[in-house]
């Protein structure tokens, strides 16, 4: 029996649905077994009858059929696929995904409930490209696939709202900030074991996104950073910096220890006041319009700065400023100055690693220090990058670096993912922090504000103290001979 096959027939047995599936699919053997003869048979069956009033993909970019045709069936991809991993059904697997698209391109199946919640339940974490031999490229597939549901598939009115929330807020930080006020009262009166209880039942999106909330402090409130910071020694680059929406409310702090850090390397800084969101968020769940205005506003910033580079410390921003090209392909204004925006951008690891650090580093204890570097997925898979942290980390003298079991699983954050999708999001948060802490690590290093905060979830569910720390904090704190208590 031909390995492949064997594969594929484990993985299948495996992704059997039950019987009570709304949407029921049949899948085809392989097709580099099948013969040319039985290349045009469509054993694919689909049972949509539960809703009559459905509509399929519209005219505009629906997923492209050469990308879908592109995969073989091989499954490589199951055992890769977080949902997968804790679903267990075909349907919630890239390669179901792809046969379910397949089908209503060929008019064989509608956007259904039970169509819609598998494409869903995909993280976007991009492990699946990664493992395809075929090089099938399932983000562009999967982002088409979420900007037609966002204009052809109504959801149930508590998900709008929830959705209507988090997209009216956390792209934008001036927003966030008019919030921060009432939520520090709320964290201080102590009141959240309570409401999460409440909102446990009532909704269980609102209860996730209230179990992640970081705790505010008067840094959240504050933009330290000016609008130039000039090089230290000789300048070897003027670049820019991005400060995220998120990132620059919760998590000013890397922000200021990634300034100081190019800085300290020969880098002038340049922070143009006047850019906002990155459009990661949108953009990762298909709303499309908000995600190319955003995308816009963060290229105009940029306009006449005349940088070397375009800095991010954050990966899934990383990861959509550098697909500005793509985002932004159809404005005739806009796509040419987005492909050459993009291709300035650098995930500040890969820019460190790239031109070298000029300054020395001092040890961060006094004793040996075994540090877990956590691989967020829209770095590992999405950007490529995985050495480049490792190879700063270990230049820190005295560090010691370990590796987890299942590195490239993502950790359930995804975006927004943990607050839409929860109970998969926990399950995967609970089993990133059992591989992270089983290492024996006494320090987390985590370059992504969406990981850190999962992370530091189920941390504190499994009762564990490990400190979590952005990768750049380390080396700002080595450069300025900061030891960590």
């Amino acid at each position: 029996m031909p390995l492949a096959y064997f594969i594929y027939r484990q993985c299948f047995r495996h992704g059997q649905q039950n019987e009570s599936d709304k949407l029921k699919i049949v899948l085809p053997p392989s097709r580099c077994m099948q013969t040319s003869e039985s290349s045009t048979v469509r054993p694919l069956k689909l049972d949509t009858s539960l809703d009559s009033n459905t509509v399929g993909f519209d005219s505009h970019e629906p997923p492209d059929q050469s990308l879908i045709n592109a995969c073989v069936h091989c499954g490589f991809c199951l055992t890769t696929c977080p949902s997968y991993r804790v679903i267990g059904k075909e349907n919630d697997s890239p390669r179901g995904r792809i046969y379910l698209m397949d089908a209503i391109n060929q008019g064989e199946a509608d956007l259904t409930e039970a169509a819609v919640s598998h494409f869903e339940s995909c993280l976007g974490c991009l492990a699946c490209t990664t493992a395809c031999p075929s090089g099938v490229q399932y983000d562009r597939l999967i982002d088409s696939v979420r900007s037609q549901v966002n204009r052809n598939h109504q959801r149930p009115l508590p998900i709008r709202l929830v959705r209507q929330l988090i997209f009216s807020l956390f792209p934008y930080p001036d927003r966030i900030r008019l919030l921060l006020s009432p939520l520090a009262l709320y964290q201080w009166l102590g009141v959240s074991k309570l409401m999460r209880g409440l909102l446990d039942r009532w909704s269980p999106q609102l209860a996730a996104m209230e179990s992640i909330l970081p705790t505010v402090t008067p840094q959240c409130f504050q933009d330290n950073l000016p609008e130039t910071l000039p090089a230290q020694g000789n300048k070897r680059y003027r670049v820019g910096m991005i400060l995220g929406c998120v990132q620059r409310v919760f998590f000013s702090h890397v922000n200021e220890a990634t300034a100081r850090v190019l800085s300290a390397n020969g880098c002038e800084v340049v922070i143009p006041r006047s850019q906002g969101c990155c459009s990661a968020l949108p953009a990762h769940q298909g709303e499309t319009d908000q995600a190319q205005a955003l995308a816009r506003q963060m290229i105009d910033s940029f306009v006449d700065t005349d940088v070397d580079y375009i800095i991010i410390n954050a990966a899934g921003c990383g990861h959509t400023l550098k697909d500005y090209g793509h985002i932004l392909q159809d404005d005739l204004a806009y796509r040419e100055q987005a492909v050459a925006f993009s291709n300035k951008v650098r995930d500040i690891q890969e820019f460190l690693a790239e031109v070298g650090l000029t300054t020395p580093l001092s040890a961060l204890t006094d004793a040996p220090l075994q540090l877990v570097y956590q691989d967020a997925c829209h770095l590992r898979h999405g950007q490529g990058i995985t050495q480049p942290p490792r190879q700063l980390l270990k230049q820190i003298p005295g560090v010691t670096l370990v590796e987890p079991m299942d590195a490239e699983l993502c950790c359930g954050s995804a975006g927004v993912y943990n607050m839409l999708q929860p109970e998969v999001a926990n399950e995967l948060g609970q089993m990133k922090v059992t591989n992270l802490t089983n290492t024996g690590a006494t320090l987390i290093a985590s370059s992504n504000p969406g990981c850190a905060l999962q992370i530091q979830k189920h941390l504190a569910r499994q009762g564990q103290t490990v400190p979590l720390m952005h990768p750049i904090e380390l080396l700002d704190r080595s450069i300025a001979g900061e030891k960590l208590l």
